[in-house]
């Protein structure tokens, strides 16, 4: 039953991805919907690891339903919005979290934020993230996850604290400034595991020297939905 199950929700995830409305184009509230009634935690796990951020957040365990699911994804969608709007230098997309539910991955190419081997913020640095501090404290049913990465360049004696130590200074940082401990969940640093470019490239390179911030629903968040949905 439980494989009779997986191969429902892929099927039902390809046909979401292939259909003639994109998953990317499909509103937050629409994919919520789908992911809360589809598959919850296993369907989560599959979208994250097509997007490369399976384990972001923890799994809850079963369906978040669909009525939840397009509740989180709508107040997900406008947490997006507003860091598009608030934060000028980096990137921001839609991922999915471990339970499938819409979270927003905000990345910082490591250049804007560190000078090279260094993993103390520079002064432009703290006014980029102290945008991003004024948005969470606005934002406190959100969980916030901070990891840091190096390209390949030296060793893991070298990359890995470093990557380490500069996602350590951007989360000391945001709650220096405001930001509740217990928003912050998890702050690792991976090295240069886990690229998003060649290495091969100087371009590649400092693509992959970059902090990503993931932003998803607290389990807070997620009890409230419920309730509301209900």
């Amino acid at each position: 039953m439980k494989v009779i199950k997986s191969i429902a929700v892929v099927m039902g995830l390809c046909i979401c991805l292939s259909g003639c409305k994109t998953w990317d184009n499909m509103s937050k509230t629409g994919q919520g919907a789908i992911i809360g009634t589809g598959g919850g935690a296993a369907l989560g796990s599959i979208i994250g690891a097509i997007a490369g951020n399976t384990g972001i957040g923890a799994a809850i365990g079963g369906a978040v339903g669909a009525g939840a699911g397009a509740i989180i994804g709508n107040r997900m969608d406008k947490v997006k919005k507003q860091a598009e709007e608030q934060l000028q230098n980096a990137t921001v997309e839609t991922v999915q979290d471990a339970n499938g539910l819409d979270a927003v991955k905000v990345t910082y190419n490591s250049g804007i934020l560190f000078a090279t081997n260094k993993a103390d913020l520079s002064q432009a640095s703290k006014t980029e993230l102290l945008n991003l501090a004024n948005m969470m404290k606005q934002n406190t049913d959100v969980s916030i996850d901070v990891r840091g990465y190096t390209d390949s360049t030296g060793n893991d004696a070298i990359n890995n604290p470093l990557s380490v130590n500069r996602a350590q200074s951007v989360a000391n940082f945001l709650t220096q400034n405001g930001v509740a401990y217990s928003q912050m969940k998890n702050v690792n640093g991976y090295g240069s595991s886990n690229p998003v470019a060649s290495n091969e490239t100087a371009e590649g390179r400092q693509q992959n020297r970059r902090v990503e911030v993931y932003l998803y629903a607290s389990q807070e968040m997620i009890k409230a939905a419920q309730a509301q949905a209900q």
